[in-house]
């Protein structure tokens, strides 16, 4: 069966058991900003389960297209290492909203996974999974559908906490939540590994595909489980592993549709196609990443959604050039991904010159760069290089766009470390910018032909204003009601919309028995401002007469942050140069941001000197006079003008005193002396040329070094040193003492493994043409590997079975003298062993290792080996 009519199959047979089938929703969750990407089936019906919707059916299926490729959920760097690995993959889902529940979700599946009718799999090769206190689906499965007691596995609380458990379910800390069941298929004895549950249960013997999700409880704040009214279902199935078993291959890059991309790959790649090529596998799955990204909108870019699509493009095209295939040929593949899913998602075929054109046009830039980058990456990593820098890492990203898990596909490779902490101390303070910036905001262009807004917010924080007009969905209503989102337009109002780096003002419209919550405020056109937020309470029309209200603490803390900065220009300019110019700025509450031309880091010393100069013109508490002139006039003060600021004939200029004159409309304290505090928290390099600078100020900066201090002194004490004069070389001679320590202990080892060994050997049992070796020791799985090759390297008649217990598991080695293996093998007594401790287990004839989980039965197992090895000899 290929995938096309297993999709097919799976929707029929729902359909015929009552339910509705759905269409997949977008890649992109527009309604839920807590996702990145659309990742399972469930995920367009989230706001049904939790109440807030209600659909005109209650029961549905779905063939759900999703993406993991970024943020929490992201398996792009698994993606051509593994067998089941992808960035896209199609789950497969019945839902019930408060219809039917455990006996129903549970035949539902058995039906369809085993009547002949359906896929008539193997009763015998399925098992079951249940959570450890769910006994109504545990005798679902053994008394109605006739599953053995031994083919249901109980999973309890494996995770470190209650209901910390692989079959317990939660949609968050606190809310629905419920425990489930998952059906394994078992892959057949020649492939490694343990059930659910077990010491090998990571192995590929038993594969998940169908997991029955049961909403069945609401778990309030404390943790306390309350039933639901309406328990619901929510299950997946994954095509792509479903698809793997009804053909009977073990990796799904073997089924029908990815055979028939790999060949496309192999063929635009001038690749010899082979399963065995990992780079022909990751090019496969992305071209479906990719072209379905494109198609729900997403396109490439510097952020969010778009920079995770680029970083896949950018893979693939590595892979292709890894290939040796130098020339764009990724977007060549998007004809063969519409034959093969075209049908089942028309908007593939329908916008599959866009999905070309993008990929074209971003294979091509990324082309003209890659060479380059390459290049110096091929220069870094030559000799007996072992570690990546991480400021190498960060210059491969920030000056080819080399995304960081680009380099690090390279570098697992070549087995060379790669400095994540390094790198990720250049990129953590833009990602938490990114999210400090990240509000809620219309994201399309609204239609309002409406009055202008009449901004007072230099003056006040609060005034009576009229609602001009509503939107809500990004489409204009006469009212908005309790509990909903939208956008209100005023004819006046004191919040300050997102302008020139500063961000919008937040606060509250209220009214009589009216809240109306201002998250953000955004302009809508140029003099039009839209304040964003929710309906707290009652019920808001046009027409109604408000009273805006700014958060004053908050404007208060940004407009200390967007003054400074002022002042934080001008001192860069005299400490740097005067070819220091703006690139970007953010001012919010928390900081200020300030990109710069310069093409090197800053050094301590300059940056000691910029705060100097700041903070010595916030000390002089000088007045900041605003002044409206004409642009030309404007000019002819001298004013800087701010980057990515527009005006108009009549602009702002700000002046305080010597020490700085701009151009600006954002919102400014009435005297220096108010910023109070400044402090630079950080200095990077964001782009060829360009220089972030951070800096915070007031309470927030007082605070910073205080802490700073506090971590001082506790420094001094750990270290005993009697101040910074020699506090360094304590730490530095510390350092020397563990890193000598280190290799002493490791010696120490090394030493120890030998002398256990040759101790070992001298209690060798005597079995004529065999000596035998048995034992339990204190060492890991790598330390009992080492000395059983010692040993069997020590004569050409030795036997050695080794074992360790810790932390509840067995581990277990076991090795035979070469010239012995014709009568004994290694994987064949390891084995013997592993399945007398509940375990499994395998090697080479000369060395091979498994684990167990029963250590209460290792004396037992280990006492047996020698008339095992008797029988053989």
């Amino acid at each position: 069966m290929n995938t096309n009519e297993l999709r097919q199959k799976f929707l029929q047979f729902f359909e015929s058991k009552g339910h509705q089938i759905v269409s997949s929703s977008s890649l992109v969750p527009h309604d839920d900003p807590t996702l990145l990407f659309t990742n399972a089936g469930m995920n367009q019906f989230k706001d049904v389960f939790l109440g807030f919707d209600k659909r005109d059916y209650n029961r549905a299926t779905t063939a759900q297209k999703c993406v993991r490729a970024g943020g929490k959920h992201n398996d792009l760097e698994n993606v051509g290492y593994t067998a089941r690995h992808h960035t896209f993959f199609e789950m497969l889902g019945n839902f019930s909203f408060g219809d039917y529940f455990k006996q129903q979700a549970i035949h539902f599946a058995w039906e369809f996974l085993t009547s002949p009718e359906w896929l008539n799999l193997p009763k015998e090769k399925l098992l079951a999974t249940v959570y450890a206190e769910d006994d109504e689906a545990y005798n679902i499965w053994h008394n109605e559908i006739g599953l053995p007691a031994e083919k249901i596995i109980r999973i309890g609380d494996n995770k470190g906490g209650r209901y910390a458990s692989d079959n317990f379910w939660q949609m968050g800390d606190t809310g629905p939540c419920g425990p489930c069941t998952e059906i394994f298929y078992d892959h057949g004895e020649h492939i490694w590994g343990g059930v659910p549950g077990s010491a090998e249960e990571d192995g590929d013997r038993y594969i998940e595909i169908w997991n029955n999700v049961f909403m069945q409880f609401n778990r309030d704040e404390q943790g306390n489980m309350h039933p639901l009214p309406k328990p619901s279902v929510d299950t997946g199935m994954g095509l792509e592993r479903m698809a793997a078993v009804l053909q009977h291959v073990h990796s799904n890059y073997e089924i029908d549709l990815f055979k028939n991309l790999l060949k496309a790959v192999a063929r635009e790649t001038h690749t010899p196609f082979s399963m065995d090529v990992p780079s022909l596998k990751v090019i496969a799955d992305h071209i479906r990443s990719c072209s379905f990204l494109i198609a729900d909108g997403v396109l490439p870019s510097n952020e969010g959604r778009g920079y995770v699509l680029r970083r896949i493009i950018r893979r693939a095209v590595r892979h292709g050039y890894k290939l040796g295939q130098k020339q764009p040929f990724f977007y060549k593949l998007v004809p063969d991904l519409v034959q093969e899913m075209g049908d089942a998602y028309p908007e593939l075929r329908e916008k599959q010159t866009q999905i070309m054109d993008a990929l074209r046009g971003e294979e091509t830039r990324f082309g003209e760069t890659l060479e380059k980058g390459m290049g110096l990456l091929e220069n870094t990593l030559s000799g007996s290089l072992k570690r990546l820098d991480g400021e190498i890492i960060f210059k491969l990203y920030d000056t080819y766009g080399f995304p960081y898990d680009l380099t690090a596909d390279i570098c697992r490779e070549r087995d060379i470390e790669m400095d994540e902490d390094g790198f990720n101390r250049e990129m953590e303070a833009q990602r938490a910018r990114a999210r400090a910036a990240q509000n809620f905001k219309a994201n399309v262009q609204l239609h309002y032909d409406g009055a202008e807004t009449q901004f007072t917010g230099y003056t006040e924080r609060e005034g009576q204003a009229t609602v001009l007009a509503i939107f809500k969905d990004n489409e204009s209503v006469n009212e908005l009601r309790d509990g909903e989102n939208g956008i209100i337009v005023l004819d006046k109002t004191p919040f300050y919309a997102e302008s020139g780096g500063q961000v919008g003002d937040v606060g509250n419209l209220i009214a009589n028995n009216v809240q109306f919550e201002v998250k953000d405020t955004q302009k809508i056109k140029a003099s039009v401002f839209g304040h964003i937020g929710t309906l707290v309470s009652g019920s808001l029309k046009v027409g109604d007469t408000i009273t805006a209200q700014v958060n004053n603490a908050i404007r208060e803390q940004i407009t200390k942050n967007h003054s400074v900065t002022h002042l934080m220009h001008q001192a860069l300019r005299e400490v740097l140069g005067n070819h220091v110019e703006q690139k970007g700025s953010l001012q919010n509450a928390d900081l200020t941001r300030f990109d710069i031309s310069h093409n090197q880091a800053m050094t301590a010393e300059q940056i000691i000197e910029v705060e100097r100069k700041v903070n010595f013109a916030i000390m002089q508490n000088v007045p900041v006079k605003v002044e409206t002139m004409s642009l030309e006039d404007a000019q002819k003060t001298g004013a800087m003008m701010l980057f990515g600021e527009k005006y108009g004939e009549f602009v702002r200029v700000v002046m305080m005193d010597e020490f700085s004159t701009e151009l600006c409309g954002g919102t400014h304290v009435a005297r220096t002396g108010e910023i109070g505090l400044f402090k630079i928290i950080s200095e990077s390099g964001i782009a060829a040329g360009v220089r972030r600078v951070e800096a915070i100020t007031g309470m927030k900066a007082v605070e910073f070094v205080q802490n700073q201090e506090v971590l001082l002194k506790n420094i001094y004490a750990e270290v005993k040193a009697q101040g910074e004069k020699d506090v360094l070389s304590k730490i530095q001679a510390n350092a020397k003492t563990l890193k000598d320590l280190e290799k002493s202990l490791q010696a120490a080892k090394t030493e120890l493994a030998v002398h256990a060994g040759a101790k070992l050997l001298d209690k060798a049992q005597d079995l004529g043409t065999a000596r035998l070796v048995v034992a339990q020791i204190d060492a890991d799985a790598g330390a009992l590997r080492d000395i059983v090759g010692d040993l069997t390297g020590k004569g050409d008649n030795i036997v050695v079975l080794l074992a360790s217990a810790n932390d509840d598991k067995v581990a277990l080695c076991a090795g035979v003298s070469k010239p012995l293996t014709q009568k004994v093998k290694a994987g064949d007594l390891v084995k013997f062993v592993a399945e007398q401790v509940g375990g499994k287990g395998g090697g080479r004839p000369d060395l091979a290792q498994a684990g167990g989980s029963d250590v209460a039965k290792l004396a037992g197992a280990l006492a047996s080996v020698e008339g095992w090895v008797k029988s053989l000899i």
